[in-house]
């Protein structure tokens, strides 16, 4: 019979695993000619562009909680090459996935992060390995791009890793031996994280409020005072508009609304009117007509609200009388049943001369029809 041949196992490996398996590729592709560009790239290709990463650590004074934003990722992982350390990676251990609708998030309960140190300063130890244990929450965007959304991470407790025959070293050299065990005992991370991550993420403190006002002044070329102002504007009208205003106001002045059209619904049911303009009658109103509501343009990504609307109306002469200019040029082509005729408030004498006379030369200048 045929041999059986033994199949090997495929291993399960899920699509955000693979994700964080690809940045840690990324991060050992790094060298120290990295600059700005190559970790701008970095963050394009693996942070959504409102990402947020939020770190959570117990220093000495108590806990830390730190969170900042996609223009300052990039500079958070530099931090931590620039602190010393050589070589970054991500290990996971019994991830757990859950799907949403536009997301799906990876759960790790048992993360490391392992950071090799190079030499550090006074001291004669070759290489030190740092492992960070903590939670790992990521949430990726659930589509072809697979970026982070959210990136959390919960340091619980980190340990430090020295050689040991740096150590057995130690002890050769009786002359320093006691300042090299003293150094080799020194911590060179608090919970795992180096003294140049922490400065900077103090710095973000700062640097996070004020990302608004520095990219205002990058688009708009403006000073940081005016950038304050206009910034401050805003808030404050967003502040004092009603909630869901802002939401429901700028699609409804995408197209012009048009009020009182069910109070002429009488109208509607009127004979045609023939195309030539007539002014409306002495008993002209508001109320009757068509108003149309224009919205205001926007200034500085602002919205106006309601009380700012212009109404645009059409006032004209309501002395003047269109049944007198029918009448009168009822030889064009209106009959004299027309729904337009109606009496004559000028009292033309249309058995006199059709002269020069003071009557007829006054209703030809009233009137706006084009005699035939």
């Amino acid at each position: 019979g045929a041999l059986s041949v033994p199949r090997r196992h495929t291993s399960y490996f899920s699509q955000t695993e693979y994700r964080v398996h690809e940045l840690n590729k990324r991060l050992q592709q790094r060298t120290e000619e990295s600059d700005n560009c190559w970790w701008d790239s970095f963050a394009t290709e693996f942070f959504e562009d409102d990402a947020t990463l939020t770190l959570t650590f117990c220093l000495e004074d108590g806990p830390k909680r730190y969170t900042i934003g996609r223009t300052l990722i990039p500079r958070y992982f530099r931090s931590i090459f620039e602190g010393g350390v050589t070589e970054l990676y991500f290990h996971m251990k019994h991830t757990k996935e859950s799907f949403h609708n536009t997301s799906i998030t990876l759960d790790c309960e048992q993360c490391t992060m392992v950071t090799h140190h190079g030499k550090p300063m006074f001291t004669k130890v070759a290489q030190q390995i740092v492992c960070t244990e903590g939670r790992l929450i990521l949430e990726f965007m659930y589509d072809d791009y697979m970026r982070i959304k959210s990136w959390h991470m919960a340091v619980r407790a980190h340990k430090e890793l020295i050689p040991r025959n740096v150590v057995g070293d130690a002890h050769t050299f009786t002359s320093t031996r006691s300042w090299i065990l003293e150094q080799l005992t020194k911590n060179i991370t608090r919970q795992g994280i180096t003294n140049s991550t922490l400065n900077y993420l103090r710095l973000c403190v700062i640097l996070e409020p004020m990302q608004e006002l520095m990219s205002r002044h990058k688009a708009y070329a403006l000073s940081p005072r005016d950038c304050l102002k206009t910034t401050l504007f805003q808030k404050w009208q967003r502040m004092v508009a009603p909630p869901g205003k802002r939401d429901t106001q700028r699609p409804a002045n995408k197209r012009r609304k048009r009020k009182g059209s069910n109070s002429g619904g009488a109208a509607n049911n009127a004979p045609p009117v023939p195309s030539k303009k007539r002014s409306p009658g002495p008993n002209f109103s508001l109320a009757s007509q068509d108003v149309m509501v224009v919205g205001e343009p926007s200034l500085m990504g602002g919205e106006f609200g309601d009380e700012d609307e212009r109404l645009i109306t059409r006032l004209e002469n309501t002395q003047y009388d269109a049944a007198n200019s029918l009448e009168h040029d009822n030889h064009g082509g209106f009959h004299a049943d027309s729904p337009m005729t109606g009496p004559n408030s000028w009292n033309v004498d249309r058995g006199g001369p059709q002269g020069n006379t003071p009557s007829s030369q006054d209703s030809e200048k009233k009137s706006p029809a084009v005699s035939q």
